[in-house]
C-alpha cells in the first residue's frame, strides 16, 4: 500500500467517524469514547488484577483508560482529527503496517465488567476497527468491581469465575446462570476447562451464529449474541451445530427466534390465569384479505400424554391418566387419546415424544418439568403440533406450560386447620422451595390466622434431611398439612390435611385436589373453538404462554373428609364460594414478612406475577426457605428446574435442559 493509499483510507474512516458524531450529536448522546477513570470515579473497586497478554475481542474495545485522547476519536473508535496533524501521520503509518504486516505488537489496556479501555495503542485499536479485524493481543489489567446484588455485577462475578474455563471474553450472557448451563449442555464436568478444539469449535459457531444473529438485527437487541448461541447448543447440542453449513445454522436461529425475542422482553411469560374465550365467529380483516393465513380449527384431534412415571408407580401420573380418560369420554368420536409412559430425559424421552408425534399426535402434553428440553427440541422440529408442559415460569414461546394456583386451596385448607386444632401450632409439609410455593405456605399460614389469630405454622421440608412427621410428634403437634398427594411407602392417610388422633390414629380433614380432566378438556376445547390462538394473540409474539388456571376455572379445588365437623365444612365451603366467584382474595390483608416488612397492607392483593415468585414468608410461619446447599442430592434436580431462585446456582450446581 502506498502513502497516498492510506491517505485515502484515512479520509474514509474520518468521514464514518465523523458520520458517527453527528448522528450521536443529534440524539443528545456523547459523541467520543468513554473515559474508564471518569467512570470509576462513582464505583466501589474491589481491586486490580493483571492477567497477562491475552487475544481479546475487537468489538469489546470501547473506550480509552484516560481523557488524554478523547478528542481524537468518535464513539467508534474511528479518527476525527484532521489528515494534517501528527496523529493522523501515525495513523496512516499504521495503516500501510497492517496491510503489509499485519499489526503484532499488543496494546495495553483495562477491563471493567467485560469491556475493554485501552491505555496504549489506540490508534493501533482505530486500524483495525476500520479494516473489520476480529482481535487483537493485549496486556490486560482486570478492574474488580465490589461484590453487590447489583445483577450486572452478579453476572460478572460467574464471568471471572468461568473465564480461566474456557479463556474467552465473546461469550457473554443477560441471564444468570448461563456459564454452568452452557458448560453442562456440553457435557463437560464443572471447571472442566476446554481444549483448544473446543475452543476453536465454540467460537467458530459463535462467529457464525453472530452474523445469522445480527443479520436479523440482534445487534440492537438487548439478547447477546452469547444467549442466542446458548440456546441454539441446548437444544441442537454442539456436535450437530459444528457441521451445519452457515445457511443451516441460519435457518436454526430462525427456528428459535420467537424464544429470542422472549429474552428480549423484561417479562418472558404470559401467565394466563383463565381459560380464553372461544375466538370470533367473524373472522378478522387479514382471514378475509389473506385467507388460509390462520389454520381453521380442527375437527378431530389426537391427544399424546408423554408421563414420566406409569400410573402403578406415581400418584401424579394416575392423576393425569384421570384427565385423560376424561377428555375420551367428552369428546366421543372427536378426540383420540393415547398415553406414553416411563420418559426419562436424556435417555428415551426425546424418542418417545417424537413417536407420539410420529403416530399423528396433534397434541402432546408432558406432564413433569423434567421433560421440558424433549418438549422444547420436539416443537422446534414439528411446530404443527401444540406441544404443552406441566411446569411454571418457563420462557420458551414454542411450547406453552401449564400448572394451578394450589394457594388458593391451601388458603381453605389453612382455615380449616386452624379451626380443627386444639392448640396453637399447626404442622406444614412443603417438597421443594420451588415456584408458587411460598405462595401456598403462606396462603395457608393466613386461611389459619383468619380463625385463629395466634396460630403459629411449624414448616418441614421434604427435601431437606430429616423426617417431618418425627418433627411434629416430638413438639406435640395433631394438625398437619402434609404431602398432597400419597406417596409410595408413606401411610395412606398422611397427605392432605390430617388430625393425629390419640394413639396414632390418622383421620382424614381435606386435600387439594387437581382436575386434571378438567383442565386439559379446557385446553382441547380451546383448540377446537379457536381460543388457543387468541391466547397466542393476547400475549404476544415474543411472550411466552403460561396457563396458571385456578378454582374459577374448575381444575383446582378441596375436597372435604366426610369426618369434617358441619360448621368446619360450612366455612370452608363459603371461602371456596368466595374465591370462585372472585369475591374473596387470599392476599388482600394484612401481611408482614418473617423479617418484619409490611407486605401488604390490605386494600388489594398481589398480582399473579408477585404470587408465583414470592420468595418470602410470612410472620406466622416457624422455619425457613431452605438454600439449594442444604436440599437432599435427590431434591437438587427439581430445584434446578423449578426452583425460585435458579438462576442464582453457583457454576458447578447447575443442570442442563
Amino acid at each position: 500500500m502506498t502513502r497516498m493509499e492510506a491517505l485515502e483510507e484515512y479520509a474514509h474512516a474520518q468521514r464514518k467517524a465523523q458520520r458517527d458524531y453527528r448522528e450521536k450529536m443529534l440524539r443528545g448522546q456523547y459523541p467520543y469514547l468513554p473515559v474508564l477513570d471518569d467512570t470509576l470515579q462513582n464505583e466501589n473497586i474491589e481491586n486490580q488484577l493483571p492477567i497477562g497478554t491475552v487475544e481479546i475481542p475487537l468489538e469489546l474495545v470501547v473506550g480509552t483508560k484516560t481523557a488524554g485522547r478523547t478528542a481524537a476519536f468518535a464513539s467508534n473508535f474511528l479518527p476525527l482529527l484532521s489528515p494534517k496533524t501528527e496523529f493522523a501521520t501515525k495513523w496512516v503509518s499504521l495503516c500501510m503496517a497492517h496491510v503489509e504486516e499485519g499489526i503484532r505488537d499488543p496494546i495495553r489496556c483495562f477491563e471493567y465488567l467485560g469491556r475493554f479501555y485501552v491505555q496504549e495503542g489506540n490508534k493501533r485499536v482505530s486500524v483495525l476497527k476500520y479494516f473489520g479485524a476480529d482481535s487483537i493481543p493485549a496486556s490486560v489489567t482486570r478492574v474488580m468491581p465490589q461484590y453487590s446484588d447489583n445483577p450486572q455485577i452478579r453476572q460478572y462475578y460467574e464471568f471471572v469465575e468461568f473465564y480461566p474455563v474456557c479463556g474467552l471474553y465473546n461469550l457473554t450472557f443477560t441471564q444468570e446462570g448461563s456459564y454452568a448451563r452452557l458448560q453442562k449442555a456440553l457435557g463437560k464436568a464443572p471447571g472442566e476447562k476446554w481444549t483448544d478444539e473446543e475452543r476453536a469449535d465454540i467460537l467458530s459457531l459463535y462467529n457464525w451464529t453472530k452474523k445469522a444473529y445480527y443479520a436479523r438485527g440482534g445487534e440492537s437487541m438487548r439478547p447477546t449474541v452469547g444467549d442466542v448461541l446458548l440456546l441454539l447448543i441446548r437444544l441442537y447440542k454442539v456436535d450437530d451445530l459444528k457441521h451445519r453449513t452457515p445457511a443451516e445454522l441460519a435457518k436454526a436461529v430462525d427456528a428459535v427466534w420467537q424464544d429470542v425475542l422472549a429474552i428480549q422482553d423484561p417479562k418472558p411469560v404470559k401467565l394466563s390465569t383463565e381459560p380464553a374465550e372461544p375466538g370470533p365467529a367473524q373472522p378478522k380483516l387479514i382471514d378475509r384479505i389473506l385467507p388460509g393465513i390462520r389454520p381453521a380449527a380442527p375437527t378431530h384431534l389426537k391427544v399424546a400424554f408423554v408421563n414420566e412415571r406409569t400410573p402403578e408407580t406415581s400418584t401424579w401420573t394416575s392423576q393425569h391418566e384421570f384427565g385423560r380418560c376424561q377428555l375420551d369420554q367428552v369428546f366421543p368420536g372427536q378426540v383420540e387419546t393415547v398415553a406414553y409412559h416411563g420418559a426419562v430425559a436424556g435417555e428415551n424421552a426425546d424418542a418417545l415424544v417424537e413417536q407420539a408425534i410420529a403416530e399423528g399426535a396433534d397434541i402432546v402434553f408432558t406432564t413433569s418439568p423434567k421433560l421440558v428440553g424433549a418438549s422444547l427440541r420436539a416443537a422446534l422440529q414439528h411446530p404443527e403440533v401444540r406441544i404443552l408442559n406441566c411446569s411454571v415460569d418457563m420462557p420458551y414461546t414454542s411450547i406453552r406450560t401449564y400448572y394451578t394456583r394450589v394457594y388458593e386451596a391451601k388458603f381453605i385448607s389453612g382455615a380449616i386447620a386452624g379451626a380443627m386444632s386444639r392448640s396453637d401450632r399447626i404442622g406444614y409439609v412443603a417438597d421443594y422451595p420451588s415456584f408458587g410455593t411460598p405462595a401456598n405456605i403462606n396462603a395457608f399460614a393466613l386461611g389459619a390466622r383468619m380463625v385463629n389469630p395466634k396460630v403459629r405454622i411449624d414448616l418441614q421440608w421434604t427435601s431437606l434431611p430429616g423426617e417431618p412427621m418425627q418433627e411434629f410428634l416430638a413438639k406435640g403437634i395433631n394438625i398437619i398439612s402434609g404431602r398432597d398427594t400419597p406417596a409410595p411407602g408413606r401411610p395412606q392417610r398422611e397427605f392432605g390435611i390430617f388430625m393425629i388422633r390419640p394413639g396414632g390414629r390418622l383421620e382424614d380433614l381435606a386435600s387439594p385436589f387437581w382436575h386434571w380432566g378438567q383442565f386439559y378438556e379446557n385446553v382441547v376445547r380451546s383448540v377446537l373453538n379457536g381460543a388457543w390462538a387468541k391466547d397466542a394473540d393476547e400475549a404476544g409474539a415474543a411472550r411466552a404462554v403460561n396457563y396458571w388456571w385456578g378454582m374459577n376455572s374448575g381444575v383446582m379445588d378441596v375436597l372435604f373428609s366426610r369426618e369434617l365437623p358441619h360448621d368446619v365444612r360450612h366455612l370452608a365451603g363459603i371461602l371456596r364460594q368466595g374465591i370462585i366467584a372472585g369475591g374473596i382474595d387470599p392476599f388482600a390483608c394484612h401481611i408482614v414478612a418473617q423479617d418484619g416488612t409490611l407486605m401488604n397492607e390490605g386494600h388489594s392483593g398481589f398480582s399473579p406475577e408477585q404470587i408465583l415468585h414470592m420468595d418470602w414468608l410470612c410472620d406466622a410461619v416457624d422455619g425457613q426457605i431452605p438454600e439449594y446447599d442444604s436440599l437432599t442430592e435427590a431434591s437438587k434436580p427439581m430445584y434446578r428446574m423449578q426452583g425460585i431462585h435458579r438462576d442464582r446456582l453457583p457454576v458447578d450446581k447447575e443442570a442442563e435442559l
